[in-house]
């Protein structure tokens, strides 16, 4: 055989090693499937979705959508769970086959040999290490979801804090307008000796703090803006975004006892410590298998003295056996830490929930004190100082301090439904673990 038509073999098997693949892992072809699904509604053909065009008419879900298709951090979660996937190919995938050339050489070339070598990994490793990777990819899929939702919560959180603060400077200005007004009319009193000076003093007090604190308020538009702007994934460097003219508030109640079955079952942090735990698993079985050896098989062709063929094979030794012993412990040892780090996730789940469960029932007891018996109170005793009012049965001041105190209690009511907002987003999003309408996500369990 001529030398030129075994190179133009070993060249013709290297193009045909090009073209190989591989068996899919169990789970690989799955987990390429979910992500796909994912990637569908997140990055459709590997490019950043259309956004919405954001207006001042524009609902909590268009913001919430918004903020979900453009947070870096969300992005950067499933630019890692891609990684993640296709890991497992790499994990079950041969090693590459070498090509190698032998020569002889004293005055000139007397002997050359091509030839084609193949690594072949202990049988069971590739499938173990498979196992390890399909389950860590899992694990990212989980931190993903987890990110999906925590940019869902910090934008429903100042989502609300910037409702709050428009209507704490609405009723502030109420406020102030009354103060104002009761001012006036206490120091019309006061030069014709109707009021006493501390009278006069005390109205003149509450006008100037009331007056600070909306200064304060307004001042701090500044900075509830830019975190509202920041949710929103935007830059400093872009336009502010449309401030909703209407917020909106959900009022629903929860179920605990079925929010907290669902918390267990579908949280995502818990569901990523179960994927660790898998893979910790599986991870035994691969330190279980550096006790068998690897082999290498190959073939050299002589050019010169055909057919001459050299086969050749080798085999590794695992002689090292405090190594593998070492190996296999550690492996043990982090399916323990895993399992006990997952133990101790459920138990913080719980009292995590307990906690937020709390809050969101002190605040709805609380709010439904102030809308169904303190302020329609505060409405009647309005009424009733407006009639005595007319019949000079009272002053002024005291029905302007009436009107004050049910603007007290209006911005009391809305700062205690903010919270009770912010609790219930706390328990379905990040302790439930329940996704938006249209979340990216694989699960169809979806809150309003």
């Amino acid at each position: 055989m001529k030398p030129i038509v075994i190179l133009s073999l070993l060249a013709a098997s290297g193009l045909v090693f090009a073209g190989c693949r591989g068996i899919p892992a169990p789970g690989e072809k799955q987990a390429r499937h979910d992500f796909g699904a994912v990637a569908d509604k997140y990055r459709p053909n590997n490019r950043a979705a259309t956004l919405l065009e954001l207006t001042p008419d524009s609902s909590l879900s268009n913001f919430v959508e918004f903020a979900l298709l453009n947070s870096p951090t969300v992005e950067a979660a499933f630019y890692d769970w891609s990684s993640s996937v296709e890991n497992i190919t790499v994990e079950r995938s041969m090693p590459d086959p070498q090509l190698a050339f032998q020569a002889y050489i004293e005055h000139t070339l007397t002997s050359l040999m091509p030839g084609l070598f193949q690594a072949i990994p202990g049988p069971g490793k590739l499938k173990a290490r498979a196992r390890v990777a399909a389950a860590e990819s899992q694990g990212k899929y989980f931190a993903f979801e987890s990110a999906v939702l925590q940019a869902t919560f910090n934008l429903k959180s100042a989502y609300y804090k910037l409702g709050l603060l428009d209507e704490q400077l609405q009723l502030k200005r109420e406020t102030l307008s009354l103060l104002e007004n009761q001012e006036r009319s206490v120091r019309t009193q006061y030069q014709t000796g109707a009021a006493a000076l501390p009278d006069l003093l005390r109205v003149q007090s509450e006008c100037d703090r009331v007056q600070t604190e909306l200064t304060n308020l307004e001042d701090s538009r500044r900075s509830v803006l830019e975190n509202f702007k920041a949710t929103l994934g935007l830059t400093p460097e872009q336009a502010d975004p449309p401030v909703p003219k209407h917020f909106k508030i959900n009022g629903e109640t929860v179920n605990a006892d079925e929010l907290l079955r669902i918390a267990f079952e579908r949280n995502p942090q818990l569901k990523a410590m179960e994927a660790d735990v898998r893979a910790a698993e599986a991870g035994i079985a691969v330190a279980y298998k550096e006790r068998v050896p690897d082999f290498n098989a190959g073939l050299m062709a002589e050019v010169y003295s055909p057919p001459f063929y050299w086969p050749q094979a080798s085999m590794s030794l695992p002689i090292w056996r405090d190594k593998i012993a070492a190996e296999i412990a550690r492996a043990k040892a982090n399916e323990l830490s895993a399992k006990s780090k997952l133990k101790s996730a459920q138990i913080d789940l719980a009292v995590n929930f307990a906690e937020q469960l709390f809050a969101y029932r002190e605040t709805s007891h609380n709010l439904a004190l102030i809308e169904n018996d303190l302020i329609p109170k505060a409405k009647q005793t309005i009424e009733t100082v407006r009639a005595g009012y007319r019949t000079g049965m009272a002053d002024f001041s005291a029905l302007t301090d009436a009107e004050r105190i049910l603007l007290d209690l209006q911005l009391n009511a809305a700062e205690t439904q903010t919270d009770r907002e912010i609790a219930l987003a706390d328990l379905s999003l990040m302790v439930a673990g329940v996704p938006p309408v249209n979340a990216p996500l694989l699960s169809n369990n979806s809150q309003p």
